[in-house]
């Protein structure tokens, strides 16, 4: 005969203590009437009503925070939003850096007339030399100053006295600097395991700079363990070195590691390839290496491979294994790492090289040396501080958007402007369809400028740089075309009228600096240039009544662009701006002469 079951009611709803531990009372009473008979609070039927009750609440207590936890809306631990950013590809920077400018001086000898600094005596401040703030705060240079830099600064220090001829001059330099110091972690690593993870004994880690085990192998960051290609720095020895000192190339890297932080912790995580299956180290990229393997058969099926993918081993990364392993890291060494404006003034760990030791005096460079002084005219400004929950999550969804890639006309400008600045730099840049290609091609106009702020062609270093840049985020079915914009010099020439006991000289001198302050910035590739705001900012000219005339001119010639351009067929059929074309910058190149006027 078939075995019945009781079948009971129960009430998926009810979650939280006293929902559960009525259920329990009425579900008793109805069941179990001649067992359980007394309710009362004192009673051993109400023990176990409450403690039934009490874990009933603390189980959907788990399972609601556990469902919460799951989802980034939801989401309140700090490190489960971290690590949900993870999923959609955002990096967590728990100890954020400060940097700015910092200016160094040094005092260096003549030359045997006096006429300049002796070149010999002329030293490199290199990269990795500390500066410290008045309180305790603590820089490192991140970039190589050379006081024989035709650009820098340079004054007379002293003269001799009876001719007047000099005997030094000071020289003042530029040089980029970032919070906290660099410090080194070894750590002894045994056997081979699987997707090895380090944990890094400081807190405040702003960055991996470097990782290398006992043989000198290097294992480089990665964004994932997947990605085997990276990008390095190679120095440029063409003649344009002294504009774009490196060069991009792309290089495999089996040793290769993630980086990952939670508050308070930094970790390193490495694939799991040994160093057995290694079959060749780091190297530049070169398809021509690719083989496929064939096991034995004497065919080969249609089958895709990736062409970056240039090492045998598809075990994401080697790890390290029976070695010692050194990091170096940079790490603050404070919680707070702004300073003020002139707080930073002592050089506390310089290293300067000279760049001849012959022929030169050891007591004029120990002279040199101790008289390098730092001076930050500017604030050096950033924030240790962790973002808030809510912060947090909004820099996931910002991260999640834009996917690292580039794909709208937005997309590439980002990507340019993010193109490491030793590499190159644009100052403008745009990009547009070519109308007239069948492909998906792309025109990408971009312009630089020089010492002085003037837009400037970009020269071919720069442009080679720039496409291996954009090519591991464009479309593959993009093909782009770094072309010069074309720079088109204006002039403005106004006539107004000035209030009758007005001094009409410091008028127009105002109006001169109003137009000149207005028009500093270079104009955008592609924007118009409105006659409307020359009106409006010599309208609103203290002790201007009216504007009378405004024309607009080319400048050509001499130091100006030699582009053919017709203002007159740009303008506007209303005479309010000047249209600029796609690939057109304007620019006021030298506002003091370019910009004129005259007060009625």
């Amino acid at each position: 005969m078939p075995r019945h079951t009781k079948q009971t009611p129960v009430k998926y709803t009810s979650r939280e203590y006293a929902s559960i531990r009525t259920d329990l009372i009425e579900h008793a009473k109805r069941y179990y009437p001649d067992t359980f008979q007394d309710f009362s609070e004192a009673s051993f039927g109400s023990l176990m009503l409450d403690t039934v009750a009490y874990v009933g609440d603390m189980l959907s207590f788990y399972v609601d925070y556990q469902a919460n936890e799951s989802f980034l809306d939801t989401a309140l631990e700090y490190n489960n939003i971290i690590k949900l950013g993870r999923q959609v590809g955002y990096k967590f920077q728990q100890a954020a850096a400060s940097s700015g400018i910092v200016a160094f001086f040094i005092v260096a000898p003549a030359n045997s007339d006096g006429a300049g600094v002796d070149d010999k005596y002329l030293p490199v401040l290199k990269k990795g030399s500390i500066v410290a703030g008045k309180h305790g705060n603590q820089y490192t240079l991140v970039e190589d100053i050379s006081f024989a830099n035709p650009k820098n600064e340079i004054v007379v220090g002293e003269v001799n006295q009876a001719t007047g001829v000099p005997t030094s001059y000071a020289i003042k330099a530029y040089g980029t600097v970032i919070s906290g110091l660099v410090a080194q972690q070894t750590l002894a690593i045994g056997e081979f395991e699987r997707f090895l993870r380090i944990g890094l004994a400081s807190s405040h880690i702003t960055e991996v700079v470097r990782v290398f085990d006992a043989a000198g192998h290097e294992y480089y960051e990665v964004d994932y363990l997947s990605q085997d290609v990276i990008y390095r720095e190679v120095t440029n020895t063409a003649p344009t070195g002294t504009e774009v000192p490196s060069l991009i190339k792309p290089f495999v890297v089996p040793r290769r590691f993630l980086t990952f932080q939670e508050r308070g912790k930094t970790f390193l995580q490495f694939g799991y390839g040994s160093e057995d299956e290694l079959d060749n180290a780091e190297r530049a990229l070169d398809s021509s290496n690719i083989t496929l393997d064939l096991h034995g058969k004497n065919y080969v099926t249609d089958q895709s491979f990736d062409p970056a993918k240039l090492i045998s081993t598809d075990k994401l990364g080697v790890g390290p294994s029976n070695t010692v392993l050194t990091i170096v890291y940079r790490v603050n060494t404070n919680r707070t790492t702004n300073a003020s404006a002139g707080s930073i003034t002592e050089v506390s760990r310089p290293t300067i090289v000279f760049p001849t030791k012959q022929a030169i005096n050891a007591i004029q460079t120990r002279k040199i040396i101790a008289s390098l002084e730092a001076f930050n005219e500017d604030p050096i400004i950033g924030s240790a501080a962790l973002p808030s929950t809510t912060e947090l999550k909004e820099r996931i969804r910002g991260s999640f958007a834009s996917q690292n890639r580039a794909v709208t006309k937005q997309d590439y400008i980002t990507m340019v402007y993010q193109m490491p600045s030793q590499f190159g730099s644009i100052k403008r840049c745009t990009i547009a369809q070519d109308k007239d290609s069948f492909k998906r091609n792309l025109n990408l106009y971009v312009v630089s400028s020089d010492d002085r702020g003037r837009l400037t062609k970009t020269n071919n270093v720069i442009k080679t740089n720039l496409k291996t840049w954009l090519n591991q985020h464009k479309m593959i079915n993009d093909t782009v075309d770094i072309l010069d914009a074309k720079v088109i010099n204006l002039g403005i020439d106004f006539a107004a009228i000035a209030a009758r006991d007005a001094g009409k000289f410091e008028i127009l001198e105002l109006a001169l600096a109003r137009l000149s302050k207005a028009f500093a910035s270079p104009f955008d590739i592609g924007e118009a240039f409105f006659i409307t705001d020359v009106y409006n900012i010599v309208n609103g000219t203290p002790g201007i009544l009216d504007t009378l005339d405004v024309s607009i001119v080319q400048r050509a010639g001499g130091n100006y662009s030699n582009i053919p351009f017709d203002i007159a067929s740009h303008t506007s059929p209303d005479g309010r701006l000047i249209i600029a074309p796609p690939e057109y910058v304007f620019e006021f190149r030298d506002r003091h002469i370019d910009i004129k006027g005259s007060i009625k």
